[in-house]
């Protein structure tokens, strides 16, 4: 599901106690059903323009991220963080979609000057 930055707020805060929004929550779904992963777009756009990605490439991830919640991978200690990074990269690198964790080089800042 995408949602604005409110509703994940919303729900972010109902559901983890955490006010502000985030950008993927996972929600597990009955025993026949996988879950929902919900995804905050205006979060994960500003993410993908401050760490140089392409939009769809970091949707991608998330969506991956999400789902692997869903399927019990977690990332709160570093050895469960490390197995979930490297999964991702996994299935993205399938997917046609470079390293999340690798930040693209960026082009120096340069000063505007003052003519």
């Amino acid at each position: 599901m995408l949602a604005d930055d409110r509703l994940q707020r919303r729900l972010n805060r109902e559901f983890r106690g955490r006010d502000k929004p985030t950008n993927v929550l996972s929600f597990e779904g009955a025993p026949e059903a996988l879950g929902d992963v919900v995804l905050a777009l205006e979060t994960i756009a500003a993410e993908a323009e401050t760490q140089g990605k392409a939009l769809p490439d970091h949707f991608a991830h998330l969506v991956v991220h999400g789902v692997l919640h869903l399927m019990g991978y977690d990332h709160e200690r570093p050895g469960q963080a490390r197995r979930m990074e490297r999964l991702e990269i996994e299935i993205l690198a399938r997917l046609g979609v470079a390293d999340p964790y690798r930040l693209p080089a960026r082009a120096p800042v340069r000063p505007k000057s003052r003519s």
